[in-house]
């Protein structure tokens, strides 16, 4: 195992890391599978690099670890993530659970001493959680990621691209749709300050609705949701969060001088309307906005900034400011009015309100 370097430190072209995946799921497609069987593209990014090597396994079902070591490799099976953690002298430590458990396992691995951790979204349940994983990993000199994957997938590199050549003029605001704020609005936050060239916030005004409170990955959410940002460039974001089918593409940036749509109804192509275009265009980045092989990238690129000290794309630091508008939302609720950034709370305010509120129905999701 190598030793861990100092923050910013560059290291050997030679170097091979030891890969440990905490959590490996039901076999893909088997009955009782439930989501995307993440753990599967994480071990397919690290066996894609030659700087990696799977080396252990943790899974609290013997069986699930025995199928997914037959697909993937790794060295041992260990029912007991601790364990694995003690003994397999890691480097690099994926975590594939659900998000109550993702706390307890970032910083069990950063007590260990890895040198990484690449963590499934969303970060956590609440925000103390995500500021206390971010803060101690910042302290340890360890390496955190979250799988915000959609940054490396085509159709949102060839916006962020038109956006900077000026296709639409100066950008002016950033529109997302999704089922929720939390587990896939964390990537509509992301790619907000992906769009906007890393702008921070600076104050977000929110209100949810929970009649029915939906369940995903065992964590609460709302059943609708609409939040804007203010960023401090003057850009606009507005999610808007809500089961059920809607005419609004999942992406929409609109520019002094223009409208692009991205993952249009029928497909994931980009449309685009301007000034220097004769009605809509279609561009065409033959890629699916939910293409998986970005998992894979996202791989690639945290072994390369391990390897020479460089912040990677997927850095916690870009993750908690995509949970911080998730958490200001939800907090711009419970105070009714505007929140000012950065977000001074430890709580989930969607939990607590549902803790204090009379029953509600809850639909089961994940």
């Amino acid at each position: 195992m190598t030793t861990k370097s100092d923050a910013g430190g560059s290291r050997p072209a030679t170097t091979t890391y030891r890969v440990g995946i905490i959590g490996c799921g039901r076999p893909r497609r088997s009955e009782g599978s439930t989501g995307f069987g993440m753990a599967h593209n994480h071990a397919q990014g690290y066996a894609a690099s030659p700087y990696a090597e799977l080396a252990a396994l943790a899974d609290i079902s013997r069986e699930n670890a025995q199928a997914f070591q037959k697909e993937h490799g790794g060295e041992r099976i260990y029912e007991d993530y601790r364990r694995m953690l003690d003994e397999a002298d890691l480097d690099i430590v994926s975590i594939c659970v659900w998000p109550h458990l993702h706390a307890e396992m970032v910083l069990a691995a950063a007590e260990a001493g890895v040198q990484a951790i690449h963590c499934e979204k969303p970060i956590a349940p609440t925000f103390g959680e995500v500021r206390h994983m971010v803060e101690v990993c910042a302290r340890e000199r360890v390496q955190l990621t979250f799988n915000h994957q959609r940054r490396f997938a085509p159709p949102f590199r060839t916006v962020r691209r038109l956006l900077r050549e000026g296709a639409i003029g100066e950008l002016q605001r950033i529109e997302g749709r999704c089922p929720d704020m939390n587990d896939w609005g964390s990537h509509w936050f992301d790619m907000m300050h992906f769009y906007n060239d890393e702008t921070p916030a600076e104050w977000v005004l929110g209100q949810i609705d929970a009649a029915e409170v939906r369940t995903v990955f065992g964590v609460a959410h709302e059943t609708l949701g609409i939040s804007q940002v203010r960023f401090i460039n003057g850009v606009d974001g507005l999610l808007f969060a809500g089961i059920g089918e809607s005419n609004m593409p999942p992406n929409r940036l609109l520019g002094s001088d223009g409208v692009i749509e991205v993952g249009l109804r029928h497909g994931d192509a980009i449309r685009l309307c301007s000034g220097q275009t004769t009605g809509w265009q279609t561009i065409d980045t033959e890629a699916s906005i939910h293409v998986l092989e970005a998992v894979e990238m996202g791989i690639a690129d945290l072994i390369d900034a391990l390897r020479h000290g460089t912040e990677p794309e997927l850095s916690s630091r870009r993750a908690f400011r995509a949970a911080e508008l998730t958490f200001a939302t939800y907090e711009s609720s419970r105070r009714r009015g505007r929140v000012e950034l950065p977000l001074d709370i430890d709580d989930s305010p969607l939990l607590a309100m549902l803790e204090s509120a009379p029953t509600q129905r809850t639909i089961g999701d994940n």
